[in-house]
């Protein structure tokens, strides 16, 4: 499982890159705040939101600590995405 730490993330928006982001987490979760830009796919809707999911050369999954995204990236990659990366420590190690 390839992963990105969060403070490269935050390093790449600031230079502005366009990062396809995926934040994982649940509707409470996300009320407190996502990485900017980031798109809201909860785990849970995953397999019926597809159609939704970013198609770049890489997406970077989201959650709160790492385990729910690295599921989601496990599950995508059954399903053939390529380019698939975890935020390690999720956002409890986002920093904004």
């Amino acid at each position: 499982m390839e992963t990105i730490l969060p403070s490269e993330i935050k390093e790449r928006l600031g230079r502005g890159e366009q990062l396809a982001i995926v934040d994982v987490r649940e509707d409470e979760e996300v009320a407190a705040g996502m990485i900017p830009g980031a798109i809201h796919i909860p785990l849970g809707e995953l397999t019926e939101r597809l159609s939704e999911f970013p198609q770049a050369e890489e997406v970077i999954l989201v959650c709160r600590s790492g385990n729910r995204s690295g599921r989601a990236l496990s599950f995508l990659e059954a399903q053939g995405y390529k380019g698939l990366k975890n935020m390690t420590g999720g956002m409890l190690d986002w920093e904004d």
